[in-house]
């Protein structure tokens, strides 16, 4: 069989026992899909240029570091590389402080502007794509409680009636849910913050 006709499992195989023309042929296979889809967000031949060459720098390490698992789904994982660096570039060319965060500051209070640009809406999306991420991860009194605040808007008070529990615990559950989301950021190297 040649090389143009293997899966894409088969040729990662074959290119990480030492065929480099294997992964010659993944990239012609997918450089326009991937290009495309970087042009579009950043609408800069240049740039997109970078992002793409940066996009199969970032495959080629982790396929050689051994820490590509993704079974049959070598696309979806690619364009996932290259749009987490589109993101990334529109976070660092607003030259913003990428704090973390705190007790006083919540990845639930991003404040809504009209005047968004793109690159701020997709920042944006990804943020709110991670948070229900690190949600789903929490433990189901913490997740109850968040869910309840952030997305029913419901107060501690009718948190506590609804879960039957103390205020104190619905606020002390919501505590362990940020804490949890911070760390559980952190180790997933999320940011979590525009500013």
């Amino acid at each position: 069989m040649r090389a143009s006709e293997s899966s894409d499992q088969e040729l990662i195989r074959s290119y990480l026992s030492g065929k480099d023309t294997a992964f010659e042929v993944l990239l012609e296979r997918h450089k326009s899909k991937v290009y495309t889809h970087i042009l579009i967000k950043v609408k800069d031949r240049d740039l997109a240029n970078d992002i793409f060459q940066d996009t199969f720098i970032k495959v080629v390490n982790t396929l050689k570091a051994g820490k590509y698992n993704e079974e049959g789904k070598f696309l979806p994982w690619l364009m996932r590389i290259a749009h987490n660096l589109v993101i990334d570039h529109f976070r660092r060319s607003k030259k913003m402080p990428m704090s973390r965060e705190t007790e006083e500051f919540s990845p639930f209070s991003i404040i809504s502007n009209n005047e968004l640009g793109q690159d701020d809406e997709m920042i944006i999306q990804q943020i709110h794509l991670d948070v229900r991420k690190l949600v789903k991860l929490l433990p189901k009194e913490q997740r109850e409680v968040v869910i309840m605040r952030h997305y029913n808007e419901m107060s501690f008070k009718e948190i506590a009636e609804a879960t039957d529990v103390s205020i104190n615990t619905a606020l002390g559950r919501m505590r362990y849910a940020l804490i949890n989301m911070r760390k559980m950021a952190d180790e997933h190297k999320m940011i979590l913050s525009m500013y």
